[in-house]
């Protein structure tokens, strides 16, 4: 009984922290980590272990910003920093977070096609972006929130896959916690391609707002105390974990059951998809499918919906998912367009590759500023009072923008030489 009410317990604490990691997979992500485990086996798999507390570190002062402030990280930056800074996080932030909506539009729509063959990818791609549109502008915000929790469970079909084909435990260990590097050009590559979509700037603005609808949606009187910091960091951990999780098994599924049987080119989900069908059977084939789906129902409202807390937040809108259309106009108009142009970017000559190289070269310059940022706002005692940072949330902070910034240097060295 009493483990009962415990387990209970915890999972009342689940929140924004869980859909911030589950969207942090989205197919886009998932394309990523494919090619790392097709191309270099597992030799990348410890990069699951080492992401975790950079990710929940971020994270955790994202949560607590939006806890102490009541406000977005955008509306924060707005208040007290210069203009300057928020409208140079615009130019880079925007683009980046439509072009990954439009990729991972593309890939649900390419997956949707495999499952259906006799239904075009583009009546998938066109489908599921109406049927976002729809559900986010009329659902409130709890029951969106409960239906991305739901769907989060269906990603578990994740952790079944490599199982489908024999696995050598030891091996898989040894990968897991003795990391690897191989000094080549494409391994760094796809290991800054892995930072790059693990440790995402509109990840970073999500968690911050999702903290303040919370807190709005709340029938009690929230009092900001340690308590409530240590439920929320519980709820981030969660989610940075089960971010990490599925990860691991993609790079596991892909970096045995792929690369063992010589299939190194991976570029995009629906071609990691495909490729399982012979090796490991049709059920892992159609579990990894529908895995795809979710993660980018998951994903797309948490990208448009980051986009549109930045610009309402930056131009003083009314804003928040809780609100009705009629009340934010602004707010869901910049989630309808978003995902329109995210959806163009497929008819327009884009490639879903060259449009998951874009965001990647734009993710890997923001995302060190904006964690700077962060590590500036943590820290500030004006802005957060008794809840500035402590020793371990600044080393992992630092740690976090040391790496981001040689990985957004390394990235742009590789795509000009």
């Amino acid at each position: 009984m009493k483990m009962y009410k415990k387990i209970r317990g915890y999972l009342k604490l689940i929140g924004p922290g869980l859909v911030t990691g589950a969207s942090d997979d989205d197919p886009s992500g998932i394309a990523t980590y494919s090619q790392a485990g097709a191309m270099f086996g597992l030799s990348t798999l410890w990069t699951s272990v080492l992401a975790f507390p950079l990710m929940a570190a971020i994270q955790q002062m994202c949560a607590r910003i939006g806890l102490v402030t009541s406000h977005g990280l955008t509306r924060t930056l707005k208040i007290h920093y210069p203009r300057p800074i928020l409208y140079l996080m615009l130019l880079f932030s925007a683009p980046a977070i439509v072009l990954n909506i439009g990729s991972d539009i593309a890939g649900m729509g390419a997956v949707g096609n495999l499952l259906f063959p006799s239904i075009d990818a583009a009546v998938f791609s066109f489908f599921f972006t109406g049927l976002l549109i729809v559900l986010i502008i009329y659902l409130p915000y709890r029951k969106i929130s409960s239906i991305l929790k739901w769907l989060c469970s269906v990603m578990i079909v994740y952790l079944i896959v490599p199982f489908f084909y024999k696995q050598d435990i030891w091996y898989i260990l040894k990968s897991t916690f003795v990391p690897k590097i191989i000094w080549d050009k494409n391994f760094l590559l796809v290991l800054v391609g892995i930072l790059g979509t693990t440790i995402s700037p509109y990840l970073f603005f999500w968690q911050t707002s999702a903290e303040v609808e919370e807190m709005r949606q709340s029938k009690k009187l929230i009092v900001v105390d340690k308590k409530l910091i240590s439920d929320v960091n519980m709820d981030v951990d969660f989610g940075m974990i089960f971010s990490g999780v599925i990860m691991f098994f993609i790079i596991l599924t892909t970096g045995t059951v792929l690369f063992d049987q010589g299939i190194h080119k991976i570029d995009t989900v629906e071609q990691a998809a495909l490729a399982l069908k012979p090796v490991a059977g049709n059920l892992a084939y159609l579990l990894f499918s529908i895995g795809v789906i979710s993660t980018g129902l998951i994903a797309i409202p948490v990208l448009s919906g980051s986009l549109s807390y930045i610009f309402a937040e930056s131009f003083g809108w009314e804003e928040g998912l809780d609100k009705k259309f009629h009340e934010a106009k602004g707010f869901y108009a910049i989630i309808i367009v978003s995902l329109i142009v995210g959806l163009g970017i497929n008819f327009i000559g884009i490639s879903p590759v060259k449009a998951l190289i874009y965001t990647a070269v734009l993710y890997g310059i923001s995302a060190p500023v904006l964690i700077g940022i962060i590590l500036h706002i943590a820290n500030n005692k004006t802005i957060m009072g008794e809840y500035t940072n402590g020793f371990w949330a600044n080393l992992l902070g630092l740690s976090s923008l040391v790496i981001m910034l040689l990985a957004a240097i390394g990235l742009l060295y590789f795509q000009f030489n």
